[in-house]
């Protein structure tokens, strides 16, 4: 009965060891050593034109006078998530192109899923609220700096963090209740929840159903404020007598539009569509995509389209130059 006992006991501890994963092995894109290198030079350039970008962009609106009102701080802090963003996924990613294991512990793995939902998410809700906030600019100038006070455009920021937070919450949570008793090699250069959801051996259904209804709510809810938005900006350009604001408007509101399809387009064929459709190794280059290539992006669309910014960045050199010449 003793012995019994025992090899009950030695059965139960294998199947504890094989159903509670310690460890992940992120398989990245490819194992060719000259193409890693090749793609770990690539991904560091990339990362540093991303932090100096998107950082630049707020030491930019900070230091500068003339921007200190409701559209740019909703832009800096647009910048700072980017910056955020990209680095949650890109040091690990390019640390692993040179690593012998591109191995991921459980709890590492965890925190990455959190962080990079979250600031993912959130995202989606603020550029929701700079639409809003164009509307407001747009439609009532006048009135601009009443409706868009710190006590709505402060709010408007939180909020889009604490959605953020409690999105990434339930999809992590989720995701890592799930066992992953079979193999641990993420076909993925971080913890996404497609690639994880994909080595599980437990029932995903829900998972898979809460990753498209939760995902495509959002995505519904912050592209319509975005359409309605700029459904009451257009009607406010077509009464515009003048040549000139309407050049302005177009200016203004292009760079957003164009930010905004660009991230949405990329979410939407990520997550929202049947778990059939999913194929690992083009969504990794997607996810890829919107998570350490659009970071980089958003400065270049937001600033070169934008005269202010250009104008604060060139008095923000001279002022360095000049600053150099004295102490020199």
């Amino acid at each position: 009965m003793e012995r019994l006992s025992s090899e009950l006991d030695v059965h139960k501890i294998w199947l504890k060891n094989i159903t509670e994963a310690t460890m992940f092995i992120l398989m990245g894109f490819t194992d060719d050593f000259d193409l890693q290198v090749l793609l770990f030079l690539l991904f560091l350039v990339i990362y540093l034109f991303t932090l100096i970008g998107n950082l630049g962009l707020v030491v930019l609106v900070i230091g500068e006078s003339r921007l200190h009102n409701p559209m740019y701080y909703f832009l800096s802090v647009l910048s700072f998530l980017d910056a955020c963003y990209s680095t949650v996924v890109t040091p690990k990613m390019l640390v692993n192109f040179l690593a012998d294991k591109k191995s991921i512990s459980y709890y590492e793995c965890v925190a990455q899923m959190l962080l990079f939902v979250s600031f993912g998410s959130t995202e989606s809700f603020l550029l929701a609220a700079m639409a809003y906030d164009r509307y407001v600019a747009i439609y009532n100038l006048l009135l601009y700096s009443v409706s868009m006070s710190p006590r709505v455009y402060v709010p408007l920021i939180i909020a889009s963090y604490v959605g953020g937070v409690l999105h990434a919450t339930v999809h992590t949570v989720a995701t890592f209740s799930l066992s992953f008793c079979g193999s641990n090699e993420i076909r993925h250069v971080f913890c996404d929840i497609p690639p994880l959801l994909a080595i599980s051996c437990s029932d995903i259904r829900i998972n898979q159903l809460l990753l498209f209804y939760l995902v495509g709510s959002i995505e519904i809810l912050t592209i319509l404020i975005v359409l309605v938005s700029y459904g009451f900006i257009l009607l406010a350009i077509m009464k515009m007598h003048s040549a000139e604001g309407r050049r302005k408007v177009f200016s203004t509101c292009g760079s957003h539009l164009t930010g905004v399809s660009i991230y949405h387009g990329t979410i939407l064929f990520m997550y929202v569509r049947p778990s059939s459709s999913y194929a690992l190794e083009h969504d990794m280059i997607v996810s890829i995509f919107y998570t350490v290539v659009i970071p980089m992006f958003n400065p270049i669309i937001y600033s070169l389209r934008n005269k202010d910014v250009k104008e604060a960045a060139q008095r923000l050199v001279e002022r360095y130059c000049f600053i150099n010449k004295v102490w020199i």
